[in-house]
């Protein structure tokens, strides 16, 4: 009977070595005694009485044969088990009928309750008197006991599903029959922990092999208790485990089924569950164990299971994610080069077949990674790349090592190809694509990688550029736009440059929005704040290089960008106003290559007309010729998007260039003193109250306020006085010539027509020039309407005195104005818009000269220059015949008195032949509108006095007479 009822290798009290009774046991049975009561234990029958024992009794009756008989102890363990399925079954009905609510629960526990807890404290004084005797043989019992009944009862109802875990663990620790099985294995755990824990994890793998997942509460319950010792055994006996089936082959790795895991590693999946139960909470100790076991199995002498321990972690990497992220990361960073070389001369020695089998492995689990992904991929770079010749020899990796990564790379990138193109569209009738965690993680590392690619190392850009492609293509549209906008950014030359094109290269053909996100993303950057002042000046270099670059076709990267860009060139038309010069000339550069789109909100265009000229004269003011010629071309490029824009870029250019604080740049007067020197007068304190009290309301300061105190302050003293700045005469006409060159091509000088039988376009648009001409009376005399074209009488000059002389001032101030008339000359009719400015500098050099007691002309230069410039400004603009137009050559040979009377003559012809547009004639031969003189008033009656001017200085002007014939 020994030999039938005790376990392998127990022997039982029979023997020489007895198991020890507890020590409140009762008095030992005789002989016939026990035999009634292995009768009653088989039959079920009591044998005094007759009549059956009831569940209660029985199991009574066996816990005495187990007190007293131990070979017994298998067939009283199996009885005993009916006793606890008894006591669940029960519990579950009754938690049935009280609708679920546990704390409501009363169940017939009870009555079975103290045979519960006598079991429980048989079984535990066993186990405490002799572990190495009782505690593997329960420790079997109990947990496949839990396991029969978590299976068992999994579909009742009021039972939690499989993975509802803490529902579920809460269940059955409430009832006391599965609390009581969970005790006694936790006791037979505590007390082989420091001998010999296999038996007892042996079993618990066993079991969750069987009834996995309804076992998983046992699991996470006992390792939550002992973590590490759980950790660390479950590991050790799964790899034994793993040792004695023999390695899985590659096909077995990849797709792992539970067939192919029942039949080559039982264990492994039972391995995998309980590590990934407790990694939630103690994934710090498993990373740990498995970096042991890992560097453990690289030792110079090794057994089976040290050179079965990588295929095993590989195993457990394969079937679960989870550990794979787990240990990723720090595995990584523990393959040091003494590591790498290890590791090549452990796998040197295999066959090629299960090389490639391996590395098959590696490239699958790369693919799943998503903890440090981008940690892997440069470690497999950075190995991979040829040895460098400042390299520690200590540290270097053999050559094979090399080789490896580098095939690994090509093998993983093939792989994440396949991956990526093979996952099709995602649609409601079908499944989503499966995700690749690898990629998945590298979203976040976009920039890093253009940072890496654009280092142009050898392979190592030709790798990551590749990897860019999958990830723009595996994430469609964030990925790639945000790649090829790091690339826009980062890139400092041409070759690197190149790495966009050939990436839009790539993606184009399946993101057709690629460009117009990436342009949106760079809008959104700069607005954020997230890029350099210096990044920002080089993202717009080189998408104004791009744009100039690739011109072939509509479908070039170069079209296509200029198109994206011309959807906001409001958004990059601020930065033109931005404080750094090289981010204004950048913005400046691109928007002058950038294609002015079709139709664009007047708003927006204004705006970029105001900011572009203020750009021009900054540059102009700071002497930048390239940003000169870059902010040229975009007021050219803006005056042909619309006539609007044109008349405004106009209108801005004058204003500008009359303004007092660019005026300097054109040799003028740069701000008078009065508004410099304000900021002396600061500590004045001025009530404009007192001050209207003090002289009346109906006093007319000309000017602000600050006339009053034209000189200084009472008590303070005078202004300190004004020395202006003085720029270079070479310099001065530069930027003249600059600025006339500018204002010519926006008002059409130079455009030619597209077929060669149309007729030549004017080189001064009319109404260009008028709109120069409106711009000019309006910024010198505000207050004169432009209906005011007539020439009054000579005498009428007495009540425009003051207008006069501010006109003279401004002109004097300003020698750019003459210029500015130069060109409105050209575009005839547009100088008689000018007509109050003409008289009005007229009348100041009349004056002059008539108050004159010089001898000579050349006495008062500039008046002499003034006067001979207005003439023959009045003769280009055809207000006046070429017969009178021609008398300021001979200004400077004359007396101040006679100058007066020969513009006194041209006074009075302009008086009796007003200067109206309506006078001119268009002439379609030419293009250009002209005056037939023939119409007004004999022009011979207005050459008298040139005439006698003439004849009295015969000597001098005789050889002249000639160009005043009529």
């Amino acid at each position: 009977m020994s030999a039938l009822c005790d376990p392998s290798g127990v022997v039982g009290p029979p023997g020489s070595a007895p198991s020890p009774k507890p020590a409140a046991a009762p008095p030992s049975l005789s002989s016939q005694e026990l035999a009634q009561e292995i009768k009653a234990f088989l039959s079920g029958i009591d044998p005094v009485h007759g009549n059956k024992l009831t569940i209660k009794e029985h199991a009574r009756c066996a816990i005495l044969l187990l007190r007293n008989l131990p070979p017994a102890r298998s067939a009283v363990l199996d009885h005993l088990r009916g006793v606890f399925d008894e006591y669940v079954c029960t519990y579950l009905l009754e938690l049935e009928n009280s609708e679920g609510r546990p704390g409501c629960v009363r169940s017939q526990g009870p009555n079975l309750d103290d045979v519960v807890q006598e079991i429980q404290a048989v079984l535990s004084e066993f186990i405490r008197m002799n572990p190495k005797a009782w505690a593997a043989l329960v420790s079997a019992w109990s947990i496949d006991l839990m396991g029969q009944l978590s299976s068992k009862y999994a579909g009742r109802h009021g039972v939690p599903h499989a993975s509802s875990l803490n529902e579920l663990l809460q269940l059955w620790m409430s009832c006391k029959a599965t609390r009581t099985l969970m005790e006694i294995y936790t006791q037979c755990l505590s007390s082989m922990i420091s001998t010999c824990p296999d038996a007892c994890v042996d079993a618990l793998l066993d079991t969750s092999v069987q009834h996995s997942p309804h076992f998983d509460w046992v699991v996470a319950h006992i390792g939550s208790s002992f973590p590490n010792t759980i950790i660390n055994r479950v590991l050790s006996c799964g790899l034994k485990d793993f040792c004695m089936h023999g390695t899985a082959s590659a096909d077995l790795l990849l797709f792992p089924s539970t067939t192919a895991a029942d039949k080559r590693v039982p264990k492994i999946a039972s391995v995998v569950g309980i590590l990934g139960h407790l990694a939630s909470r103690h994934s710090e100790s498993i990373k740990q164990e498995l970096l042991r076991m890992f560097h453990g199995s690289l030792g110079p002498a090794r057994d089976q299971q040290q050179k079965a321990t990588v295929p095993f972690l590989l195993q457990l990497a394969v079937m679960s994610p989870t550990l794979l992220g787990t240990i990723s990361a720090e595995l990584v960073d523990s393959l040091k080069p003494g590591v790498l070389n290890q590791l090549h001369q452990h796998f040197a020695s295999l066959p090629r077949e299960d090389l490639e089998n391996m590395v098959s492995i590696v490239v699958h689990l790369i693919c799943q990674t998503s903890g440090g992904a981008y940690r892997t991929l440069q470690f497999l770079i950075n190995t991979a790349m040829p040895a460098s010749v400042i390299t520690t020899p200590g540290l270097a990796v053999h050559d094979s090592v090399r080789e490896a990564c580098d095939r690994v790379i090509q093998l993983l990138l093939l792989n994440l190809q396949k991956l990526v193109y093979n996952r099709g569209s995602a649609s409601l009738a079908e499944a989503p694509p499966r995700a690749v965690p690898f990629l998945d993680e590298l979203k976040g590392h976009v920039r890093e990688l253009c940072v890496e690619t654009l280092r142009l190392e050898r392979k190592r850009f030709l790798w990551q550029h590749q990897l860019l492609v999958l990830l723009s293509v595996y994430c469609t549209p964030s990925c790639g736009s945000e790649a090829l906008f790091y690339l826009l950014t980062l890139a400092k030359s041409q070759e690197e440059l190149s790495l966009a094109t050939q990436l839009y290269a790539v993606l184009s053909s399946c993101m057709s929005d690629l460009l117009p996100a990436t342009v949106k993303k760079c809008v959104c950057q700069i607005h954020a704040g997230s890029l350099s002042e210096q990044q920002t000046a080089q993202l717009f270099q080189n998408l104004a290089l791009i744009m100039q670059w690739e011109d072939e076709g509509p479908a070039s990267m170069g079209h296509q960008l200029g198109q994206a860009v011309s959807s906001y060139l409001y958004d990059f038309g601020q930065l033109l106003l931005h404080g750094n010069p090289e981010v204004a000339q950048a913005a400046s550069l691109m928007l002058s290559v950038c294609p002015m789109p079709k139709a664009i909100q007047p708003a927006h265009l204004l705006f970029l007309v105001r900011s572009a000229a203020h750009h021009f004269f900054l540059v102009l003011c700071h002497k930048c010729s390239t940003g000169i010629s870059y902010g040229s071309r975009l007021l050219c490029c803006l005056s042909g998007a619309s006539p609007t824009a044109s008349k405004a870029i106009l209108q801005y250019l004058v204003e500008g260039a009359l303004h007092p604080g660019n005026a300097e740049l054109f040799g003028g007067v740069a701000e008078p003193p009065a508004v410099r020197n304000d900021a002396s007068l600061e500590g004045a304190r001025v009530s404009l109250l007192d001050i209207n009290r003090r002289f009346m309301a109906a006093v007319n300061f000309s000017g602000s306020v600050w006339a009053v105190f034209h000189a200084g302050v009472i008590g303070r003293g005078l202004k300190p006085p004004h020395t202006p700045y003085q720029r270079e005469p070479e310099e001065i006409a530069h930027n003249i010539q600059t600025f006339l060159s500018l204002l010519l091509r926006c008002c059409g000088a130079g455009r030619c027509s597209s077929e060669p039988s149309q007729r030549p376009v004017a080189a001064v648009s009319p109404e260009a020039a008028k709109t120069v001409a409106v711009v000019l009376v309006e910024s010198i005399c505000p207050d004169v309407t432009n209906s005011e074209l007539a020439w009054p009488p000579e005498e009428h000059t007495r009540n425009t005195v003051e207008r006069d002389i501010q006109i003279g001032r401004f002109f004097r101030d300003n020698p750019l104005l003459f210029q500015l008339l130069s060109l409105v000359a050209a575009g005839r009719p547009a100088l008689c818009y000018c007509s109050v400015l003409l008289r009005g500098l007229m009348a100041t050099l009349m004056a002059h000269w008539e108050a004159s007691r010089e001898n000579d002309t050349v006495s008062s230069p500039w008046h002499l220059q003034a006067s001979c410039a207005l003439v023959a400004c009045m003769g280009e603009g055809h207000l006046l015949p070429p017969v009178l137009s021609n008398m300021h050559e001979i200004f400077d040979q004359l007396a101040p008195f006679e100058v007066h009377l020969l513009l006194l003559s041209v006074w009075d012809y302009m008086r009796d032949n007003s200067p109206l547009p309506q006078k001119f004639t268009f002439d379609a031969g030419t293009g250009l509108f002209f005056r037939d003189f023939s119409r007004d008033n004999d022009v011979g009656k207005y050459l008298c006095v040139l005439h006698s001017v003439l004849h009295k200085n015969i000597d001098r002007l005789g050889l002249l007479s000639g160009r005043f014939q009529t």
